[in-house]
């Protein structure tokens, strides 16, 4: 991996991630929300599910 494939992908995430509370602030908010009334345990548990899926994407 060199540097411009890190730089790149992590445009790629900013912006994946702008895209929603760009189009749909109200949505995004209600979300975000949401999320902050998980417990701890629960939050966590969906961060190890995107790790294992980004894992199991960047490997296939």
């Amino acid at each position: 991996m060199t540097w411009d494939s890190l730089w790149t992908a992590l445009a790629l995430v900013l912006l994946i991630e702008g895209l929603l509370p760009f189009f749909s602030p109200q949505s995004w908010k209600r979300t975000v929300q949401q999320i902050a009334q998980l417990q701890d345990g629960q939050v966590r548990f969906f961060a190890l599910l995107a790790i294992i899926a980004g894992l199991l994407m960047l490997w296939l």
